[in-house]
């Protein structure tokens, strides 16, 4: 199965890789070679990782270790983290490496982007799974769905909408409010998932004053969904 932006690591910057990071004997492999690992998901460009607590949606609140990768194409203009975009700038990281950072801080287990079904998450998650952590993953849906999630944040954008299967295992849908036609936008969105699929809307943080008070008053007249904010944002933590 062809997963995203594989191609970009055959022109990615062999020499600044090299200097962030000291592989031992993978220090002798050829861009190509990395490259491959890349693509099976045996390697990762991982742009950060940090423990914290989950500030959206329904597991706001939670104790959980993020594991940010990098690549995206969808392109955003809202996006807050648009230096996760350019994969190259990310260090093709051994998964086996993740998966052991990640798991010894804590259970529950973030994998967010950039775009992370950009590339193959089942070897990830496979090692995830192996340590009887739980899997969450935030995307866009735009790439096929692969690996084994305990939960699926989808959060749609208009630029490149979801794959189907991603709409049919979403356990939430977080639909971003920028400005009004979004609502509408919105309710798009939420005809395509699935019945027992929780619904948020979540103010873009930029607009927030304004969109807010729109936010409120479209719940309390549509109660399917309810409200999601970026409580991290209002603690000041990652």
């Amino acid at each position: 199965m062809e997963i995203g932006l594989h191609s970009v690591f055959y022109g990615f910057n062999y020499t600044l890789f090299m200097k962030q990071l000291s592989l031992g004997p993978m220090e002798k492999m050829t861009k190509e070679e990395i490259a491959g690992l890349v693509q099976q998901g045996k390697m990762l460009p991982l742009m950060e990782e940090f423990y914290t607590i989950q500030g959206e949606g329904f597991h706001k609140g939670t104790a959980a270790y993020f594991v940010r990768i990098g690549g995206c194409d969808v392109g955003c203009h809202w996006c807050d983290v648009k230096e996760s975009w350019d994969a190259e700038l990310h260090p093709p990281t051994d998964t086996a490496i993740i998966v052991d950072n990640a798991t010894k801080h804590s259970d529950v287990i973030v994998v967010t982007g950039g775009e992370p079904l950009t590339w193959d998450m089942t070897q990830l998650t496979m090692g995830l799974k192996e340590k009887n952590v739980q899997t969450h993953i935030e995307t866009s849906g735009a790439y096929p769905l692969t690996g084994t999630w305990d939960w699926i944040c989808l959060s749609p954008k208009k630029i490149k909408l979801p794959q189907t299967e991603v709409y049919k295992k979403a356990h939430e849908l977080k639909m971003i409010i920028y400005n009004k036609s979004d609502f509408d936008f919105a309710e798009e969105q939420a005809s395509l998932v699935g019945a027992e699929c929780i619904l948020y809307l979540q103010p873009e943080w930029s607009v927030r004053d304004k969109v807010v008070p729109l936010i409120v008053e479209y719940v309390m007249q549509h109660p399917k969904w309810k409200v999601s904010l970026q409580t991290h944002k209002y603690l000041n933590i990652p």
